[in-house]
Order: structure tokens, then sequence, then C-alpha cells
């Protein structure tokens, strides 16, 4: 029977604080502990143990008692730790009457500490049989009643902590996020690409059209940004000559929130010289496949209900090809603008008067086309309009070498041939600087240190951003950002300071 069913929840935190009260004036808890081993090690272990078996090996382990039954003179309890759960298995005739009245006195989420020989019930589960125990920590709080996670999902992310305890879904996408983290890192590095760090407070937010977060600097009285990119420092450092460079980092962006945007999350960017946006295509199959593999599912994987194929070579569309396929008809930039505003009334794409080809044809794209797209495609030759910091195409320059990669309805991952005409560039800052001057907040500024930086010469690169939440989102199956964020953002609890 819960506990809760039987009290209040305040009735229940007063018992829990007068035996902390208790533990405090008899010389207080441990300040560390002996674990030996890990609930998992123990299973791996001993997988073949007959039932009914006690073995001679002494073992301690540590965690959360999550589960507490009592039958007579037998007790039995869960202990979770970072690994998984383990039984304890306590008999009033083996551990002593001392034990046994203190592990009945245990809350559920306490954290102890417990000694005693590997050994199986009767039914052959994995059990300790207890003779010594520690209580490490009380718990002031109870769990929530029934916990299979929080049904509310916001509760669940404001109180993250709680979500770690009692969801294993959780703890298991935290886990697989260190893992997915740590394998791209580790792809990069194999490959020659050094780690760097880069600056998040700049005088101007560059390296992407976003509308950043503004703060200010008391001491250099001076108004800053957080870093909505961070492409021109990483692209300074190959000017350097620091020919592969990546790094991953949090970006902000003072943008909407939904199932795949959180204003604060974590990218990765890369560049290197003397490729372009092809080489780019080459490299992001190999990482995703090294990474689906490190995340548990390997290449075939099933997301949200339908099957998804990582192992490429992904296709290859061009945006123009894409809309054309949606609309019924060959469209391009040379497609009349009066056409292209009835093949976006037709889909249902809203759009400006002053709109031009380029723009119409890009946000029929983004609002009609992206969403349907489900098995990984790269999807290249962007309008420069769009793309202010990509290379021209050499056969059609008013595209870029660019491309997307869209895998179930979103984009993975942004990537070109870096512009490296110095010249080229200031103008298409200069054209950026007059959407904003006009009340575009998301226009790409003047950097003027950047094009300074070009002149001194950036070789030929290929550059490339991933999105590491929605990566991981991909690989563990989840349909909503804050489940692969810890703590995501979210607007602060009535009566909460602001």
């Amino acid at each position: 029977m819960s506990e809760h069913n039987e009290t209040t929840e305040d009735q229940l935190i007063e018992g829990r604080r007068s035996k902390h009260e208790a533990v405090l004036s008899s010389g207080g808890y441990p300040h560390r502990f002996d674990r030996t081993d890990l609930a998992a090690d123990l299973h791996t272990r001993f997988n073949d143990l007959e039932p009914a078996a006690v073995t001679d090996e002494r073992v301690s382990v540590a965690g959360r008692l999550m589960l507490h039954r009592s039958f007579g003179k037998l007790q039995f309890g869960t202990l979770q730790d970072v690994s998984g759960t383990i039984q304890l298995f306590v008999d009033r005739k083996t551990a002593g009457r001392d034990v046994a009245e203190e592990f009945a006195t245990f809350d559920l989420g306490d954290w102890i500490g417990a000694g005693g020989l590997v050994m199986t019930t009767k039914r052959g589960e994995l059990s300790i049989k207890v003779d010594e125990l520690d209580l490490l920590q009380k718990s002031l709080r109870p769990l929530p009643d029934k916990w299979h996670g929080l049904h509310d999902v916001e509760q669940r992310s404001r109180r993250r902590y709680v979500d770690l305890i009692v969801n294993q879904e959780a703890r298991a996408v935290a886990m697989t996020r260190a893992k997915i983290v740590s394998e791209l890192r580790d792809q990069f590095c194999r490959r020659g690409f050094i780690e760097v760090e880069t600056p998040i407070l700049l005088h101007q937010a560059t390296g992407a059209i976003a509308r950043p977060f503004v703060t200010e600097h008391n001491a250099l009285d001076v108004e800053m940004y957080l870093r909505i990119a961070t492409e021109l420092y990483l692209k300074r450092l190959v000017i350097g000559g620091m020919e592969r460079v990546f790094e991953i980092g949090r970006i902000f962006r003072n943008e909407g929130i939904d199932a795949t945007h959180n204003p604060e999350f974590t990218m990765l960017e890369a560049y290197q010289a003397f490729a372009d946006f092809r080489d780019i295509m080459e490299l992001i199959e190999k990482v995703f496949v090294g990474v689906a593999r490190a995340a548990g599912g390997g290449v075939d994987i099933v997301y949200q209900g339908r099957e998804l194929h990582l192992g490429g070579p992904y296709r290859r569309a061009t945006l123009t090809e894409l809309v054309s396929e949606r609309v019924g008809t060959e469209v391009s930039l040379d497609t009349p603008v009066e056409s292209l505003r009835t093949h976006a009334r037709d889909a249902g794409v809203e759009y400006e008067d002053d709109w031009s080809a380029a723009r119409l044809l890009s946000e029929i794209y983004e609002e009609a086309v992206e969403a349907s797209i489900w098995e990984p495609t790269f999807v290249t030759h962007q309008p420069i309009e769009v793309s202010p910091l990509s290379r021209r195409n050499a056969d059609d320059p008013r595209l870029a070498d660019r491309f997307e990669l869209v895998i179930a309805g979103s984009e993975y991952a942004n990537a070109f041939s870096e512009l490296n005409d110095p010249d080229d560039q200031r103008a298409r800052f200069e054209t950026q600087a007059a959407a904003r001057e006009a009340g575009d907040e998301a226009a790409h500024p003047i950097d003027e240190d950047y094009l300074l930086a070009l002149e001194y010469g950036l070789p030929p690169t290929g550059g490339l951003g991933i999105g590491v939440d929605r990566l991981v989102m991909l690989l563990t199956d989840q349909a909503h950002i804050r489940e692969v964020i810890l703590f995501p953002t979210l607007r602060p609890e009535h009566g909460a300071a602001e």
C-alpha cells in the first residue's frame, strides 16, 4: 500500500524530518561510502547463478531505496544506482535484529549503502543478502505516488531531478545523449579536427540569421550579445592556419519554443580547409553512421513509429527540384514571380508582396516541403539571397553551394562551401544591414573584423553545423526537444521570482 494513501504529504514530510533530526542528533550521516560494485555489473557477473544460491562473494552497493516490502521476518528492497537496480534481501535471522529494524525505518527515496553476500532467491532474482546497512542521506520529500514519470510534462521538465529518480526512460535518454556527444567529438578528432572554444559574449551577434539575446557588460559599459553561432570565429581560426577545427557549444537565439526549438541549444560546428560542400556531405554520412551505432540502435532505426535508414548514401536533391515535385510543375529562379505567388497560395504559404522569386521558393520549401521529407536527404543549392555566408555556385551564381540535411521532416545539419571573397562578403553583409535598417532584427550585421580577416585569405573551406539536440531526439525516439535537454527553457512558475 502506498504511504500517500495513508497520510498527507505534509505529515509524511514531518515524519521524515523527525527521522532526519534523530540522525543528526546521533552523529549525522557518513561523509563517504566504499562501494565495490554497481548493480549492472553484478547482474553481468552473476547472470548464470542458479535459483536459491548463496555465494561467498561479499559486495557493497549504494543508491536510492525505490521499493520496500515486508513479510514478517523477511524484508525486500530495490536499490537503484546509476547503472540499474539490485534487490536487497534482509532476513532477520542472518542480518540480526538491529539491521532488520533499521531497514524497516528507511523511506522510499533514501540514499542507503548495503553490504552482504551475493545470492539468488528461490525465484532466481539476484539479490544482496544484507548484513550491514548505512543511511547515507534521508530523502525529506516522498516520491510521487505511482510514479512512472510525471504525467504533467511541464513538471517533468521543471523537476528533472525527480524525473530522473523515477523515470527510467528519462535516465536512458540522458545517458544516450552523453554517448552521442562523446561519439561526435571522437568522430571529428579521429579525422584530425582540433576542438576549440570561441566566445559566447560578443559585441555583435554574427554567423547566422537569428534574433539574439542582449545583455550589458557593466565594467566595459557596453551592450553585448549571446552568440547565435560559432561560425565566424571558427573561420577566423582557419584563416590563422588551423585547417580543421570544430566546437561543440551552447547557442542562444531569442526566438520561439516548439517541438524542435529551444532558445538555448547545442550545436556542433566544424570547418575543413581545402574541402567543399560535397566533401562535407560524405563526412556527415560517415559521422551519422558512427553516432547511430554508438547510440545503440544501429543505422536502421524506428522514429515515431516509422522506419528510417541512416546508413547512406543519402538522397541528394536541389531545393528547386523538391519544390517542383510539390507544386506539380518545374519551377526555378526564372519562374515569374506571379506564378510562384500562385503556387505559394495553393500550398497555403503566406508571403509579402515585395518577396523575390528566391524568397518565394525558399518559403514554399520551408512551409510546404520540408516536413514531408522522411528519409535522410541532402537538400542542395539554396538561393544565395538566403545564404549570406555561402560560396556562389559556379554554374548559377544566384545559387549557393550549400545543403541542409533533412530527416523525418526536420533539419539536422546545415553546410556549405564557405564564401572566401571579402568583397562579395561585404556586399552581402551590406544587403543584410539594409534589411536590419528596415526592421528585420534577425538580419546579419556587418562584421568589420571578420571582413578584415578575410582579406588575409581564407582557403577553400567546407563548413557544417549539426543540431545536437535534434540528433539526440532522432536516436532516442523523442518527439519533443524538451525530452533531450535536461533543463529546457520554461516560463517561470506563478509566484517565482522574476
